[in-house]
């Protein structure tokens, strides 16, 4: 235990706040503390987020969204953008912060080239910024990429290179993250290898060295997360920049959403990934500590399912901060997961169909669509943890969904008098039915609350009665 305390001590969180409920950061802050984690990574610059991080001695990579790197084009904007969200936490709170992540993802292939062309500019200008307030060597920037920027024409790691049609784009990044002592963020996701591909070899994920061998001129690989990583180190190798250092800013598995996703292979791997890092050996082509983030902290029920229903479910933690399954990441004594303390529920009560509706009722099927179109039912359907409920099951499933994610509001469980409210708890052994916690709303918005409730009523009301 102690050579794994001292090798994986810097594992790295992704934390990401896209929910409807939020846990309060100070709660999460002493999550990450009391699990050990010494890094975490944020894909914005949240004020509150980023104050209750301060003196906790976590390295921080906040992030720039896509959205902005427009924006950053101008010189004058990235100076302020770092004023604010660098300077003020680093002199005032204490904010450990290491690195900024310009953009997420920018290169992805679904994203059709939107941000080819804006994401280098922004990158040089926060960098510049950073220079010019002071925090040049504290401070570096990075751009997380997923790993479809390289593709090997062999099959093989050592015919890694980037790809054809972004290839000057992200030689023109590469460069620039090398002359100026910056990191290459990637992110790796066997699981999604093996979604969109049903032939993919499934013991090819994990690292149980289950796998067929994969041989590339006697370097014999096991698992795909080596033989990706090292595609890009052939990549960097061949266009003149291999020792450009990685950072493998999201790797992980779902839990839920997928057949393929759930808390049995979502330990497998995790847990094999951890064990696999430990030993302080990288990959073949990198020997040596791997510095990781695992994607992610805290499941996260408002993200987009454009990409499959699993993206929701990609925490070591639910919602409210319970541990999901057993996890030794090797950096406390206990060797397992530590919940998050003093969460705040809503009460005991949840919304269901009424046992007197009729299955066939007219009302049933939009109720439904509607329901889950502003919630979250994504744990419904084949081979996730609530696909063995029935009908009625499903449908309460969806209202109760509904119902939590709109606090509890008595008009949230109408549904054209289809739905009741229960203090019998509807969960089955595989299918819970949450409880929401209490609606968090940090301190730029504490104004706005009350507006916020009102118009939300307002709103249920027009749209259900």
């Amino acid at each position: 235990m102690v050579s794994i305390l001292h090798l994986v001590s810097g594992i790295g969180a992704n934390w990401g706040t896209q929910s409807t409920h939020n846990l309060p950061p100070e709660i999460v802050v002493k999550m990450l503390k009391d699990n050990g984690f010494q890094k975490v990574k944020l894909f914005d610059a949240d004020y509150d987020t980023l104050k209750a991080l301060g003196n906790s001695g976590i390295e921080v990579m906040v992030g720039i969204p896509n959205d902005m790197l427009t924006t950053l084009g101008s010189l004058k904007a990235a100076e302020k953008w770092v004023s604010k969200n660098v300077s003020v936490h680093l002199s005032h709170n204490n904010v450990n912060i290491r690195y900024v992540a310009v953009g997420n993802e920018p290169f992805l292939e679904t994203y059709n080239g939107s941000y080819l062309r804006t994401t280098f500019p922004a990158l040089q200008n926060v960098q510049t910024a950073l220079v010019k307030a002071g925090h040049g060597n504290q401070v570096k920037v990075t751009v997380p990429l997923n790993a479809d920027v390289y593709e090997s024409a062999s099959s093989l790691p050592s015919g890694g290179d980037f790809r054809a049609d972004i290839h000057n784009f992200v030689i023109q990044i590469v460069k620039f993250l090398s002359d100026n002592g910056c990191p290459f963020t990637i992110n790796i996701y066997p699981f999604i290898s093996l979604y969109m591909d049903s032939n993919f070899p499934v013991e090819y994920a994990f690292f149980d060295g289950n796998a067929t061998p994969l041989n590339d001129g006697g370097i014999i690989y096991t698992n795909m997360f080596d033989a990706n990583h090292d595609t890009l180190v052939w990549a960097l190798k061949k266009n003149g920049f291999g020792n450009l250092p990685i950072i493998v800013g999201e790797i992980g598995w779902p839990t839920d959403g997928d057949r393929n996703a759930n808390l049995q292979l979502a330990q497998r791997f995790n847990q094999g990934f951890m064990a696999h890092i430990s030993e302080g050996k990288g990959t073949p082509m990198r020997p040596g500590p791997v510095d990781a983030y695992l994607f992610s902290l805290i499941d996260e029920d408002a993200k987009s399912i454009q990409p499959g229903n699993f993206e929701r479910h990609w925490g070591i933690f639910a919602y409210d901060g319970r541990p999901k399954y057993s996890l030794n990441l090797g950096t406390t004594n206990s060797g397992s997961l530590v919940p998050a303390s003093n969460v705040k529920y809503l009460e005991r009560k949840w919304c269901v169909l009424k046992p007197d509706a009729k299955l066939d009722d007219p009302q049933i099927a939009p109720s439904v669509s509607y329901a889950c179109a502003r919630a979250d039912c994504t744990s419904l359907g084949y081979g996730t943890s609530c696909g063995g409920l029935d009908a009625r099951g499903n449908v309460s499933y969806a209202f109760n969904s509904y119902y939590q994610i709109n606090n509890q509001l008595d008009v949230a469980c109408k549904f054209s008098g289809l739905g009741t409210i229960t203090k019998s708890d509807p969960s089955t052994p595989s299918c819970k039915f949450g409880i929401t916690i209490e609606p968090y709303y940090g301190g730029a918005e504490q104004k706005f609350v009350y507006t916020r409730l009102l118009l939300s009523l307002i709103l249920l009301l027009w749209t259900i009665l």
